[in-house]
């Protein structure tokens, strides 16, 4: 069955679906007001965009540990692992949607595109050879077999464009359009590698685009990797009998629980920061600034270079600072390869949980 072009038609509000929209659009807005409780909300982006990072590239088997990531760095290309790297690449990817839709207000093929050669790091564009199917893992069985010829993929991004930035196209909750819009890009398949990351990513920008939130901090991912079978069991059930009830139930489920689990980790991080804040000032005065408290929390693993970028102060300083911070156990230092890393232990451990 060949793919059709938007809007879809039948019933996509039903009661059941109503139901579940009105508990993710709550849980999404506490989720929002709980991100401006951060004063320096860049470290949020910095850590969370890592943690979903590695969360979906795991859904596509590139499989790191939150060590490796969290002591690799972009800027730096310094990178521990293969896989690490990969992980990096989609936070940058991720980081250059938000500031495309935030500047334009709109999610275009463009912006698609230019997502997807961060995430590949190649200019391969929209698919033009025919030949690309989708496989069972386990028995190597084709399970489906996306649009083949080029002018047929086109035609169906540049609907679902349209459809992305068009409201009048279909009059819908946008968290319900987000669960089609989420199909269609998985369905078309449009690049050669890296769909489901940038499908993903266009999840969450399209959150932000329509102002449901401010920071892109909502990631499906792990829900994804928990119900993983289920994901794909849902997105070829819609392709082949086109009933879409289940699969916008598994969305805004999935939207719900990952925004109420993301409301508690900010609100923990948040009491961490005050308990180190509260640690230097009283036993470190001279040490203090926030500026020093947020590299710690940007950056899970600092080392001397990120503390002396962020505070403005030499190499030497830094190494009294971050030996200081070692003492007093709100670090812990590691030698790996030739650098020293220094790390706050118990953000870590709470970015790492469930791990």
């Amino acid at each position: 069955m060949s793919l059709q072009l938007l809007p879809v038609h039948g019933d996509m509000e039903t009661k059941a679906v109503l139901k579940k929209t009105t508990l993710a659009h709550k849980a999404l807005a506490e989720l929002k007001g709980s991100i401006t409780s951060i004063p320096n909300q860049s470290i949020l982006l910095e850590t969370l965009t890592l943690r979903e990072a590695r969360e979906s590239s795991a859904i596509e088997n590139i499989i790191s540990t939150f060590d490796e990531v969290y002591q690799s760095n972009l800027l730096g290309n310094l990178f521990v692992s293969p896989a690490a790297k990969e992980v990096h690449q989609y936070a940058a990817a991720l980081k250059k949607g938000f500031e495309l839709v935030k500047k334009h207000h709109l999610l275009t093929n463009n912006h698609i595109l230019q997502i997807q050669e961060v995430v590949e790091q190649n200019k391969a564009g929209f698919r033009k050879l025919p030949g690309t199917k989708l496989l069972n893992d386990n028995t190597g069985e084709v399970v489906y077999t996306p649009p083949q010829d080029y002018d047929t993929i086109i035609r169906l991004m540049e609907n679902l464009e349209e459809f992305i930035n068009d409201d009048t196209m279909m009059d819908i909750d946008p968290l319900i359009k987000m669960a089609i819009i989420h199909h269609q890009f998985e369905s078309i398949h449009p690049f050669y590698d890296g769909n489901g990351r940038t499908g993903r990513i266009i999840n969450i920008l399209y959150l932000v685009q329509k102002k449901l939130l401010h920071l892109p901090v909502l990631y499906l991912s792990r829900y994804i990797i928990k119900h993983k079978s289920d994901y794909y069991r849902l997105l070829q059930t819609v392709r082949d009998t086109q009933q879409w009830e289940e699969w916008i139930l598994f969305i805004l489920d999935g939207i719900e629980k990952t925004a109420n689990e993301t409301i508690v980790l900010i609100a923990v991080i948040k009491s961490l920061m005050q308990k180190y804040k509260q640690q230097i000032r009283t036993n470190h005065p001279k040490l203090y600034s926030q500026d020093l408290l947020n590299n710690l929390f940007k950056y899970p693993y600092t080392k001397i270079e990120f503390l002396q970028a962020d505070l403005s102060i030499s190499r030497s300083t830094s190494i009294r600072y971050l030996d200081t911070l070692v003492k007093a156990n709100i670090l812990t230092k590691h030698k790996i390869g030739r650098d020293n890393f220094y790390l706050n232990k118990e953000l870590f451990a709470l970015l790492s949980k469930n791990d």
